[in-house]
């Protein structure tokens, strides 16, 4: 059976050009970065050279880059640092409902610490809008928080605008980046913000390192102690191939990231346009026109989408019903719930997320594989 990957937003595949920068470290660049040595340097000089690659797509200077384990170690350490390094006992902090986890979690245990966190409702559109970001700021605001782009809908959030809001307030303004970064342009300079989450497996890379982008001058707590790694941002000695494969994949974005938007944007429209015509009872869930080119979000009425998921993949194709750190979970959607869809529809709601590998006859071919299920899904739970 040919199998056909529809998920990249929960991960990629690494891509060849990667997998060649990697290899070739695992296997000759096996010095310690912060050692004075010959290995050592060499290892540093390849580190240094992928923080340039991953500035350069993102319109930083190398030195604001902390290299981290991935996108989740990125959020916390911009969450809880920053909050924790507030001086005085009253501290508020500002997010999104709609945040993923990583961001949402540390927020929950800030709460624990006696912060106070107010949770943004979005739009039908799932949308957050920025004069609700102005309402809600305090005196004691430390910290907002608001993605990119959203991992179960690919809504791009106004950022720029909220961004003039926080800078006004001098607010601290950090953005998930996780789902944005490779899919469309980003400038950190031009958006305004202060700290960005990056993670290398969204972007063709391996699993294991991510990034974040830190301002000049903006205040942080450490949330790990041990040595001075990463300008004393994060102590630990650096993944270095893992670093270098992620330098190599922004590279890469760099170079196809416009004609691969439009390439993805034309096959998401083949696909829900086929399945709006094909499959009765569906529909796009949120903005059909703001958010990233490769990411669709419908729902099936009448189904359940766990049990789609079953169904397409023992047909060959991998999708998914939302986030891959919810999988298995019994409770809808928080993102979906939470810009007014009801338990129900959530719960019958499917992510397909394009990448590189896709064709339009994959996309044809998942359209046919989807009307058989659906139909047969709805046959044997009544709803036909």
């Amino acid at each position: 059976m040919q199998r056909f990957y529809f998920d990249h937003n929960a991960t990629t595949p690494v891509a060849p050009e990667v997998l060649e920068t990697l290899a070739s470290c695992l296997g000759q660049v096996y010095g310690n970065a912060s050692s004075i040595h010959h290995f050592g340097q060499g290892a540093k000089q390849r580190m240094e050279a992928a923080r340039r690659q991953l500035a350069s797509l993102i319109g930083c200077q190398p030195s604001s880059l902390v290299f981290t384990s991935g996108g989740t170690e990125a959020d916390n350490m911009a969450v809880l640092g920053v909050v924790r390094a507030a001086p005085g006992a009253a501290r508020h902090a500002i997010v999104s409902a709609v945040e993923h986890p990583a961001v949402l979690g540390p927020c929950e245990q800030l709460e624990r610490e006696g912060v106070e966190i107010t949770r943004l409702r979005v739009s039908p559109d799932c949308l957050v809008d920025p004069e609700d970001v102005r309402r809600a700021l305090r005196p004691e605001t430390v910290l907002v928080s608001v993605m990119h782009a959203n991992n179960e809908l690919g809504t791009i959030q106004p950022i720029a605008e909220i961004a003039r809001i926080t800078c006004a307030a001098g607010v601290t303004l950090h953005v998930d980046g996780v789902q944005a970064l490779g899919k469309i342009p980003v400038d950190v300079e031009a958006l305004g913000v202060d700290l960005y989450s990056m993670s290398a497996h969204k972007l063709y890379a391996p699993k294991g390192v991510g990034a974040l982008y830190v301002r000049k001058g903006t205040a942080m707590s450490p949330i790990a102690y041990g040595g001075h790694h990463e300008r004393d941002r994060r102590p630990g000695t650096e993944n270095v191939p893992g670093i270098a494969a992620f330098g190599a994949a922004a590279e890469l974005a760099a170079r196809t990231l416009a004609a691969e938007s439009e390439r993805l944007a034309a096959l998401r429209d083949r696909l829900e346009n086929a399945i709006l015509e094909r499959i009765p009872r569906a529909g796009v869930n949120g903005s059909r026109s703001r958010r990233t080119p490769n990411t669709a979000n419908m729902h099936f009425d009448g189904i359940d989408g766990e049990a789609l998921v079953i169904a397409l993949d023992l047909r060959g194709f991998a999708v998914s019903t939302g986030a891959a750190c919810s999988s298995g979970a019994i409770a809808p959607s928080h993102v979906l719930v939470n810009m007014g869809l009801s338990a129900e529809r959530a719960r019958a709601s499917m992510r397909f997320s394009l990448g590189r590998s896709n064709t339009a006859g994959q996309v044809d071919a998942l359209v046919d594989a989807l009307a058989g299920a659906v139909e047969h899904l709805r046959r044997i739970a009544g709803h036909a």
